[in-house]
């Protein structure tokens, strides 16, 4: 789905929302502190929205960010944040570092943004390789459900970040998948190298909600990571 086409779902789950609830664009504008116009630009689709203000609607909408996200404006809650059963249209976000402090502190940060995805988190290179490509102990992993989103830190054992993502980025079933490369300096000599192999963006570790929200505008509405349901394909 291209990015005009995400911001007119994004708008019409915003409209539809708003319509259940009886509220018009100036009373949700009040509710989210939000200017109205920017709220009528959302709804006609031609507003590129931050993560902040996307966080600040779901509240005014009374809804999870996943449940204002999702395209038919409802989501179920995902198995393990404190709802029922899984959506199945949530793919896996994968996130490869061997850190367990940075672990914590990125699980946190996707929680506090309100991102219901599951997260599943591999902790040397050879394991993310194994997750991605379906080898070794995730030879049954499911084909064609990769995930939305991959978060890679470039200092892991077995197979370094950097060769991480040229393979990710040299093979047509991967070469797709947005890569967010976390490091622990914006001056690392890897990072050229990162932008040369078409990484999506990077972030200093660590991670935590402002780090995501500064990268927001490179995605606009792709932390929408709902896969598309099938009569949407």
């Amino acid at each position: 789905m291209n990015q005009p086409d995400l911001a007119a779902h994004f708008g019409s789950s915003v409209r539809k929302l708003r319509f259940r609830m009886g509220i018009s664009q100036e009373e949700l504008a009040g509710r989210a502190d939000l200017h109205r116009t920017y709220i009528a630009g959302i709804e006609r689709g031609g507003r590129n929205v931050t993560l902040k203000s996307i966080e600040k609607l779901a509240r005014a909408l009374e809804v999870s960010t996943a449940e204002l996200l999702s395209p038919n404006g409802k989501v179920d809650r995902v198995a393990g944040s404190g709802g029922a059963a899984g959506d199945s249209r949530l793919n896996e976000i994968l996130l490869v570092e061997d850190d367990v402090d940075d672990i914590e502190l990125t699980l946190s940060a996707f929680a506090q943004a309100g991102i219901a995805n599951p997260v599943h988190v591999v902790r040397d290179g050879g394991a993310a390789l194994d997750y991605l490509f379906r080898t070794g102990k995730y030879a049954r992993r499911p084909e064609g459900q990769q995930p939305p989103v991959i978060l890679l830190d470039l200092t892991i054992p077995k197979v370094n970040g950097l060769e991480v993502l040229r393979r990710i980025k040299r093979d047509p079933q991967t070469r797709r998948i947005p890569v967010i490369v976390l490091t622990g300096s914006s001056k690392s000599r890897d990072i050229s190298d990162c932008h040369r192999l078409g990484v999506s963006a990077y972030i200093i570790k660590p991670v935590d909600f402002q780090n995501l929200a500064q990268i927001t505008p490179q995605f606009r509405l792709q932390w929408a990571l709902l896969e598309a349901a099938p009569e949407d394909r």
